[in-house]
């Protein structure tokens, strides 16, 4: 039956969308479509029938037609059935396996113009994808049509060349490579010549060159291209969790701008996608790999490949990642790999690597959780832990998407989650298969199906096929095939099982039919034998069960491997070591090893890999180990069923670089060359391979018409030199040499031939080419040339050699001359080099003739100074002995420090010994001197290039040879010579200090010559952690002048220091010492700390005053002057240690001697100030100044007379001279103009003013030493007019004394002007007043005062003043009031008051 199906209003789309979000959708839209197309919902069905002339087509067809039909069903039936059985040859159990070689490809060797074929059989699943290389670039064939033809049939590949030709002349090499990881098998092609048949194309100065690395372009053009990496990444360290990096910088050249590199990663061979884990980056210039979040999947060999047309170039490192550190300590290590296989519309098989760290305690099993694409819940999928790896999980919903993770649990708890697997779709394979290959188009929710009958329903048949994929002790994992007859609807499963030996059949899926052709039956009793069955359903019944399968174990088939054997350990670098095992027997289905290593005696190890390493061989590289130190290590092997045992422990072995035979000799070239014999100079190999070289073999070959003859041998026994005579070869001959290093591992490979020389006699009048030049001592701004002088000098002797320099990337014209004048030496200091940059050299003789042939290039160097640079040191030991000194921390097992003296091997031992002793070698000179002068220099061989030199010159040698003596004969260095000082207690303390004394240091003391020693009278003392070496003395007399001399001694230094004390200074010395011993013997009771002085106070008092200390309450001060007591009316409390005597308004009479005197049961103590002569001016030129600074300004009064200026000071004194100034012109005192002190006023009175009397007034206030002033303006109209004319006055009539009877009426009177009218106010002795009923006083007409008493008394006797007042001025007018009683009224009273008594 014939079906059609045309899906609506959309367009067929060939393959299928790489993000995973639409893989979801397009699962989903599928099984929506096939269900609905199941049901019949949305479709239409038309029924057609078939035509008379169909079927008269249908039986006219030939009986040749149907028999040719009929043999094409059975070849195809047949070539599916072997192609499913060669599959389930190789895929038993339906998992993944690397690629396998079956057959390999076999080397050929063939004629020139004939056809040649390489064939090789792959295994492996996914299918390999095998790739062709010819010396390692991929042939491409489309570049070269008919040239190359591959093939693949049924996994028999083939690669044919056509019409070989000499350039066929290559290993080639077939690649397979799957998910699993990358395989490779070589084969070689020679294609013979015949004789005379060389291509003249291929001829080059006479030798024949072949393209190395030859690629074509996009472009069409052939370019030779050259790919190198700098800045290299290297063997990398990580943890979990951590993001990682990888780069490199790329230099291809040429630099074709059109031409773009691929740029590819691969891990373990496989080749790196970007995704959220991994991140790709290329500049142009570097490229980088970057690690987002680092997991133990990442761990593995990381090789970069820059591919440019059909050349790339590799580079590799290992990149290593821990496990990140455990929530719950002594959890084990997360598991890795998580994978999804089979999976199916109900069902997966989950698998994964176990981890390397257990914890400490064994793994008990692990946890599978999944969770639904889309959301973030995750479920767990099994209750109880599962050892195996590998879990089938059932029960998913068809259409949908998952992802999953593992977790493993110990004793101690669970670990972390793994790294989720990729997603998964729960579809049929075959629905996928037909998904990835035809993705639906937009659904339009309408089929259309067109078919010849109606379907009926039908019971399906028994499912074929079935048997056991896979049996543990958990589960049993069931596979079948759909049955050929089932209808057109889907059809679902039931599974049976029996225990073998029985026909008791019970269904495993009573409730819910599964989908898939796949079941894992669970709850089996462990050891018991099974027998299983499988019935397929639909809407119109139950079919017949299938046939049963085998009787099965419940039990693991696969076992846990046998521990690996034979584990060798061999060195590699100075930090890795490279170890080997053989594989466990009967191992099956091996998923890789774990390697671990152990410090010898530390009892702990440490893994050396997190990926179960198996892609690449029974050996692994372990890295990061510490050089120098010994290390055992074991090897345990991985399967699903779990780890095996470790194995035995291997021999320890000592990190350290291995070593190998060194890399070729380069750069031959011929040094001298006469009718019979060369002479050849070469470089030394890059390589020494971690020895040095003891050799080197020269093999020699002629070349006749530009066809290389046999080499022939050119020396049996090595030699040392990189310059070599070779003899008896034939003149006018055209030699081929080549060159091979030989050390302690071997002879290495022999170099490229050289270009072709011809041996002839040398004729020119120049010098030859200087040979073996090579750089030493490199640093930032400089390295250190050398070279050996040509060996054919030409027709005069050598005159000098010239240096040429240029940056290697620059062209030929930009060499640049280093010096002016020819060197007549073989080295030289080359500075002013440019950090960081690259630099090539040459070298070039000269004689009379000329200058000769320049040298051969050095290698290009880069000016650095490398991290941990050391450099020669020069060192003079205690006991003067002068010696060089070098490390070196880079040092290989054989290396070795060769000294020489300006760059010439050291052959005289008389002068100078050398000792070596681990990383460090020491030069001592026996007797430096002139013959000594010159350049000392050290090389460590078998390293980078670690140099270094001193220079010792005639200055040099003057400092070193100085040094020394002070260490034969040294000195103890000294802070400060020997001193005296005096203490507080009168004592005499000598001193001196030493820069350093040693615990040993010891000091004598002496004195007139005589040695002292320890005593009552001398106290003593040595302080070696400062240096201080003093004597103290208790009493200083006559007898102890004289010299004191300090001896040191420490060692074998010594010292001395002496001091003289005679004459004037010993007793000046004494003098003190006497001086200190009174006074502390004074201070021991109460006692001036200062001694009696002075001060002026604000008020402008004299303070005398003193500071005391070693007060107590019983103390007592008494103050004298002149020798007479003062009495203080307060007892001092000594407040602040400070006691005072304040003498107020100080003046003459107080001049004279003032003493204070402290005394108490401790004793007494005195202190004496003459206030006298000199001192008493001093203190009253103080108090002048004080009066002074106190004055305030400058004030105007009117007065009856006039106008009165004053001042006010505090007090005042005599000695304060006051001066007045009018105008700038001093004031001449007459009646009318006067000046005078009243109080603490300082007056000038100026009567009856007149218009002359205006200006400025100043008052001069001197001290003693300063003038001060102060200054007053009377300028102007306005001041004559108010304070001469309108200022408030008393005209007259009051009189100055009034003497009056009592009982008598007192009436005064007077007159008063101002204007404005003034205010009048009365005083009595200086207090207001005013009316009442006794006295009555008037103020009438703003002129006329009035002042009644109508009967006065005693009590009204006293001082009236009247204040008159305006806003110009204000007078004042005293009168004084004295009132009398007559003698007999007195009498008469007196008696009246015995009479009342």
């Amino acid at each position: 039956m014939v079906t059609e199906v045309m899906i609506l209003k959309a367009e067929i789309v060939s393959g299928i969308t790489d993000t995973e979000e639409e893989r979801i959708k397009e699962s989903a839209a599928y099984v929506a479509r096939r269900n609905l197309f199941a049901t019949g919902e949305g479709v239409s069905v038309s029924k057609v029938a078939k035509s008379s002339s169909e079927e008269e087509r249908h039986e006219k067809k030939s009986r040749k037609v149907a028999i040719r039909e009929s043999a094409e069903r059975v070849a195809l039936k047949k070539t599916l059935e072997d192609t499913q059985a060669f599959h389930k040859k190789l895929n038993q159990d339906k998992l993944l396996h690397p690629p396998e070689f079956i057959i390999k490809p076999r080397s050929h060797t063939v004629w020139e113009k004939q056809n040649v074929k390489f064939h090789c059989t792959v295994a492996g699943w996914p299918e390999p994808r095998v790739t062709w290389y010819k010396n390692n670039v991929p042939i491409d064939v489309q570049t070269h049509p008919g040239k190359y033809t591959i093939e693949n049939r049924y996994g028999l590949h083939s690669l044919e060349i056509s019409t070989c030709d000499f350039d066929d002349t290559a290993q080639y090499r077939a690649s397979a490579m799957n998910v699993k990881g990358e395989i490779s098998a070589y084969a070689s092609l020679v294609v013979k010549r015949y004789k005379g048949d060389l291509d003249a194309s291929l001829l080059h100065a006479g030798t024949v060159s072949m393209p190395l690395s030859l690629g074509v372009t996009p472009h069409g053009y052939a370019s030779r291209f050259e790919i190198s990496f700098v800045d290299k990444f290297d063997v990398a360290f990580g943890r979990e969790g951590e993001t990682m990096s990888l780069g490199c910088t790329v230099v291809i050249s040429p630099d074709i701008k059109r031409f773009k590199p691929d740029i590819e990663w691969y891990r373990n061979g496989v080749l790196i996608t970007p995704s959220k884990w991994v991140q790709m980056h290329w500049t142009g210039e570097r490229a980088s790999l970057t690690l987002t979040h680092a997991n133990k999947e990442d761990e593995g060999l990381y090789t970069l490949r820059v591919v440019m047309g059909e050349y790339y170039e590799e580079y590799s490192g290992y990149v290593f990642v821990r496990d990140a550190d455990a929530e719950i300590p002594g959890a084990p290590g997360a598991p890795l790999d998580v994978q999804c296989l089979d999976a199916n519309k109900d069902y997966v098989i989950v698998s994964w690597k176990q981890p390397a760290v257990d914890g400490g305690n064994p793994i008990l099993g692990y946890f599978i959780d999944r969770c639904e694409v889309g959301t973030t819940h995750w479920t767990q999928c099994n209750e109880t832990p599962v050892k195996f790896a590998r879990f089938p999980v059932t029960g998913l919903i068809e259409g949908r998407s998952y992802i999953f993770r593992v977790r493993a649990v110990n004793k101690a708890g669970i670990s972390l989650p793994s790294r989720v697997s990729e997603p998964v779709a729960a579809l049929d394979p075959a629905d996928r298969a037909r998904l990835r290959s035809h993705p639906s188009a937009p659904w339009t929710g309408q089929i259309i199906v067109t078919e010849e009958e109606p379907a009926e329903g039908v019971v399906p048949g028994p499912p074929t096929d079935l048997q056991v994929i896979e049996a543990t002790k958990n589960y049993v994992v069931l596979s079948w095939k759909p049955p050929g007859q089932r209808g057109h609807e889907g059809i679902m499963y039931f599974v049976e099982k029996c225990v073998a030996g029985t026909e008791e059949w019970q269904r495993v899926n009573t409730e819910i039919p599964v989908k898939s052709p796949r079941f894992a039956v669970f709850d089996l009793a462990e050891g018991k034998s099974y027998c299983f069955r499988v019935r397929c359903c639909n809407s119109a019944g139950i079919g017949e069960p299938s046939e049963a399968t085998e009787a099965t174990v419940v039990d693991d088939k696969l076992d846990i491997p046998k521990p690996p054997g034979r584990i060798m350990p061999t060195r590699n670098t100075d930090t890795s070591v490279v170890v080997t095992w053989t594989e466990p027997p009967d191992a099956k289905e091996l998923v890789g090893y774990y390697i671990e290593s152990s410090v010898v005696g530390s009892g702990r190890w440490e893994p050396c890999n997190n990926n179960p390493h198996g892609n690449c061989g029974h050996q692994f590289i372990c890295h990061g180990l510490t050089n120098g130190e010994k290390y055992i290590f074991r090897v345990r092997a991985v399967n699903a069923a779990g780890l095996s045992e470790f194995s035995q422990d291997s021999e320890p072995i000592e990190v350290q670089a291995a070593i190998a035979a060194p890399s070729p000799p380069y750069d031959i070239t011929v040094l001298e060359s006469v009718r019979d014999s060369m002479v050849l100079g070469w470089k030394q190999p890059k390589v020494t391979g971690g020895t040095e070289i003891t050799g080197y073999y020269v093999n020699y070959r002629e070349v006749i018409g530009g066809v290389p003859g046999k080499w022939m041998e050119a020396n049996i026994k090595a030699i040392s030199e990189r310059a070599y005579r070779i003899q008896n070869l034939k003149e006018n001959m055209v030699y081929q040499f080549q060159v091979a290093a030989a050390n302690l591992a071997g002879v290495g490979t022999p170099s490229l031939p050289s270009q072709p020389f011809k041996c002839e006699e040398w004729t020119i009048a120049v010098p030859g080419p200087p040979h073996d030049v090579t750089y030493t001592e490199v640093r930032k701004d400089s390295l250190v040339l050398l070279w050996k002088e040509p060996v054919y000098t030409g027709r005069s002797p050598i005159a000098g050699y010239y240096i040429d320099m240029k940056e290697t990337e620059a062209k030929e014209e930009h060499w640049r001359s280093v010096n002016e004048k020819p060197l007549q030496k073989k080295f030289l200091k080359i500075g002013g080099l440019t950090e960081g940059v690259s630099y090539v050299f040459r070298v070039r003789a000269t004689n009379q003739a000329g200058v000769g042939k320049p040298s051969n290039t050095t290698d290009p160097v880069i000016a650095e100074t490398r991290p941990g640079t050391k450099e020669v040191v020069v060192n003079v030991d205690d006991n003067g002995v002068i010696s060089l000194n070098f490390e070196c921390d880079q040092m290989s097992p054989n290396s070795k420090f060769v000294w020489s003296k300006n760059y010439e091997p050291i052959e005289d031992d008389s002068r100078l010994d050398i000792d070596t002793k681990g990383g460090k070698s020491k030069a001592t000179f026996k007797d430096l001197g002139e013959d000594d002068l010159g350049i000392y220099s050290c090389v460590v061989t078998d390293t980078d290039g670690v140099s270094s030199s001193y220079t010792i010159d005639e200055e040099e040698m003057k400092r070193l040879l100085a040094l020394s003596h002070e260490h034969k004969f040294p000195t103890v260095p000294l802070v400060s010579e020997l001193a005296v000082e005096i203490l507080e207690k009168g004592e005499v303390r000598f001193w001196l200090q030493a820069e350093k004394l040693s615990g040993n240091a010891k000091a004598n003391f002496v004195f007139n010559d005589k040695e002292i020693f320890n005593g009552e009278k001398y106290k003593m003392k040595v302080d070696q952690k400062t240096g201080l070496v003093e004597m103290i003395m208790d009493k200083l007399e006559d007898k102890d002048e004289g010299t004191y001399t300090f001896q040191l001694q420490d060692g074998k230094a010594t010292n001395q220091s002496s001091l003289v004390l005679i004459g004037d200074v010993f007793k000046k010395l004494k003098d003190e010492a006497e001086f200190q011993r009174k006074e502390w013997h004074r201070k021991q009771g109460p006692h001036f700390v200062d001694k009696l002085g002075w001060e002026v106070t604000d008020d402008c008092n004299v303070m005398l005053k003193c500071k005391v200390a070693n007060i107590k309450k019983e103390t007592h001060i008494v103050w004298y002057k002149d020798d007479r007591e003062i009495m203080v009316d307060e007892e001092h409390d000594f407040k602040d240690g400070v006691c005072t005597l304040l003498i107020s308004e100080f003046s003459k009479k107080d001049t004279g001697t003032y003493e204070v005197i402290l005394k108490d049961d401790r004793g007494k103590d005195t202190s004496e100030l003459k206030l006298t002569d000199k001192a008493f001016a001093d203190l009253m030129n103080e108090v002048c100044r004080r009066i002074a600074l106190s004055a305030t300004d400058l004030k105007i009064q009117s007065t009856a007379e006039g106008i009165r200026l004053y001042s006010f000071v505090t007090y005042y004194v005599e000695d304060l001279r006051v001066g007045w100034v009018h105008n700038d012109t001093q004031i001449r005192f007459t009646d009318r103009v006067k000046t005078g002190v009243t109080g603490e006023q300082i007056w000038l009175q100026i009567n009856e003013p007149t218009p002359q009397d205006k200006g400025k007034y100043t008052m001069e206030l001197f001290d003693g030493k300063t003038a001060h002033k102060k200054m007053v303006d009377l300028s102007g109209q306005e001041y004559y007019v108010h304070f001469f004319s309108d200022r408030a006055r008393v005209l007259g009539g009051l009189p100055d004394v009034v003497t009056i009877q009592e009982g008598k009426a007192l009436n005064l009177s007077c007159t008063v002007w101002g204007d404005p009218t003034p205010e009048v106010s009365w005083l009595k002795n200086e207090k207001s007043f005013v009316s009442d009923a006794n006295c009555i006083l008037k103020f009438e007409s703003g002129k006329n005062v009035n002042f009644t008493i109508s009967a006065v008394s005693t009590l009204d006797s006293g001082k009236y003043s009247l204040v008159v007042k305006n806003k110009y001025g204000t007078e004042t007018s005293d009168v004084t009031v004295s009132v009398f009683i007559p003698e007999e009224e007195q009498e008469n009273k007196k008696e009246d008051k015995k009479k009342k008594a």
